[in-house]
């Protein structure tokens, strides 16, 4: 699931469009770029979310790793592409 792009079912965040950075057994980690950044991400239940689209490669996402300096900039970019698109 890391690298998906993922809408908050539940909460106050209901409807947010997010980028899945990190995940565990039962929670999965979310960035927008913006109030939620890829060093300080939103814990959320895994069933509280729901999956839809691939948003980053396993390769980009290695980068944004590498280079967190940068990673709020390509998360912002790839959710806004993704909103044009749909």
């Amino acid at each position: 699931m890391i690298g998906q792009l993922a809408i908050s079912r539940a909460g106050h965040d209901k409807d947010v469009l997010y980028l899945i950075v990190r995940e565990d057994e039962k929670y999965v980690y979310l960035a927008d770029g913006i109030l939620k950044t890829y060093a300080a991400p939103k814990k959320k239940n895994k069933k509280h979310i729901q999956p839809i689209h691939s948003g980053l490669s396993e390769k980009e996402m290695e980068n944004l790793a590498a280079n967190p300096a940068d990673a709020d900039t390509k998360i912002k970019r790839c959710i806004k592409v993704y909103e044009r698109n749909v």
